[in-house]
């Protein structure tokens, strides 16, 4: 009898460092292989939609109305999907918002990028109320910057939830002539 007590305790040892070792193993694996990897945001492109400039020079007055197009990236590096929800994208001219847009939450598969048009329409208002932008206008170029927000979750499994946020930051210059953007500079961040 004392061998078999003897072989049945060997045997719940045994198993029990089987379930630990594959517990071990599942865990590295999970943070190893499956290991998320932050999602990147890219603006491809910012194009003028629609462009109406009015300087009235006698009454030093100024009509501006503005339509960008700007297509964005979302690139899904990570093997499980991703989830994002509702990012927002606001243009800013000398450190002030004149102008934002919404952007819809979604799901991203394993692996893609999907892409986005985002429409920004300056705020006449808050743009005219800024006393230099006569005298941008007048010399050919408003420089503007866009700013936006992307958050989401990874979910490993359905178990294991990673959550991050991106951002990408645009410097770019309208030509008030040609109506089109001469140059822009990014700065993406992940978090």
């Amino acid at each position: 009898m004392k061998e078999e007590e003897s072989s049945k305790g060997w045997i719940v040892c045994l198993v029990t460092i089987g379930i630990v070792v594959t517990i071990a193993i599942a865990v590295t694996v999970a943070f190893t292989v499956f290991k998320p990897k932050k999602f990147i945001t890219t603006v491809d492109s910012i194009d003028v939609r629609d462009m109406d400039v009015n300087v009235n020079i006698f009454n030093m007055s100024l009509n501006l109305n503005v339509t960008l197009d700007v297509l964005v990236s979302v690139k899904n590096p990570n093997i499980f999907g991703l989830k994002y929800y509702d990012g927002f994208a606001q243009l800013n001219y000398r450190g002030e918002e004149i102008g934002e847009a919404p952007i819809p939450s979604g799901e991203i598969s394993s692996k893609e990028t999907k892409q986005m048009n985002v429409t920004l329409t300056i705020m006449a208002d808050r743009i005219l109320s800024n006393s230099q932008v006569i005298s941008d206008v007048t010399s050919g170029g408003i420089q503007l910057n866009t700013f936006m927000r992307i958050s989401g979750e990874v979910s490993i499994l359905g178990l294991i939830k990673f959550h991050g946020n991106t951002t990408a930051s645009c410097d770019f210059v309208i030509n008030t002539s040609n109506k089109t953007i001469d140059s822009h500079v990014c700065q993406y961040k992940m978090v």
